[in-house]
């Protein structure tokens, strides 16, 4: 897939993106800001390098959640795409649901379990993170 484009976009098709190579982290956040952001009890990231990805049709809209991150979203649907930090420049997460094909990017790890509602199953089979999974050695399962 290293030579391949890999394609998403919003529910209405008004925005498009792309990205090669391979991603860096694949996982499934269970954070406050990820589930309201999204409406949903949590979100999968596919995180790459932001040199490798853009926007190839359409112009998404950007907000600033908190002071170091911004996130995109279609203003005409509403669908979250990318997240973006000040503190990882070198990187963006793209909500894995918005690819083409979400099923080639399963979740490798589970992140911000601290922040997770209690009725949302966890799966087992992943690695386990309290919070960031950025240096932090993983939950003891």
């Amino acid at each position: 897939m290293a030579d391949e484009f890999v394609e998403g976009g919003c529910l209405c098709g008004a925005v498009r993106y792309r990205f090669s190579g391979v991603p860096k982290a694949l996982s499934l956040c269970h954070c406050v800001s990820c589930r309201r952001a999204a409406g949903a009890p949590a979100v999968a990231w596919t995180v790459v390098p932001r040199a490798a990805f853009s926007f190839v049709s359409g112009a998404p809209s950007r907000f600033r959640s908190s002071p170091p991150v911004e996130r995109t979203f279609c203003a005409a649907c509403g669908t979250p795409l990318t997240y973006r930090s000040d503190a990882s420049p070198a990187t963006i997460d793209i909500t894995t649901a918005s690819l083409d094909r979400p099923e080639l990017f399963a979740p490798t790890k589970e992140i911000w379990l601290d922040h997770r509602i209690p009725w949302m199953a966890t799966n087992p089979a992943l690695e386990r993170y309290a919070a960031s999974s950025i240096g932090a050695a993983p939950l003891q399962r």
